[in-house]
């Protein structure tokens, strides 16, 4: 087993090849294709983390992606801002969110709290 860091995009194509290589053989737990193929991985996820990171979305974007996910107009919110108009104006970029409108979406779908005040 010869393991050097992933530093490089060529480095990085070369442990995702080895990767499917290692998942081929199905190792088992506690043998060496198994340890190879965790210290792999986690290699592999560090430079991913570093060059292929994935900015958090606006609330207005994950409000409107959780509405087409549980199929919702911006009627049904208007028990969690007050008014029609006041969602209007949010999913129009034209109005932030309140505390109590961030908490409230957050109890009801789930959506963080880092989301929704960014």
């Amino acid at each position: 087993m010869s393991i050097s860091p992933v530093r490089t995009k060529a480095d990085y194509k070369a442990a995702l090849i080895r990767i499917e290589e290692l998942i081929a053989q199905s190792p088992k737990k506690g043998t060496a294709a198994y340890d190879e193929l965790d210290i792999i991985g986690t290699l592999v996820a560090a430079y991913e983390e570093i060059h292929f990171t994935i900015e958090a979305p606006n609330p207005v974007d994950a409000v409107k992606y959780m509405m087409e996910e549980n199929g919702l107009k911006a009627k049904d919110l208007v028990p969690y801002f007050g008014s029609k108009g006041n969602v209007s104006s949010f999913l129009n970029h034209k109005r932030g969110l309140s505390t109590r409108v961030i908490k409230a979406l957050h109890e009801a779908f789930g959506l963080p709290y880092e989301v929704l005040i960014a």
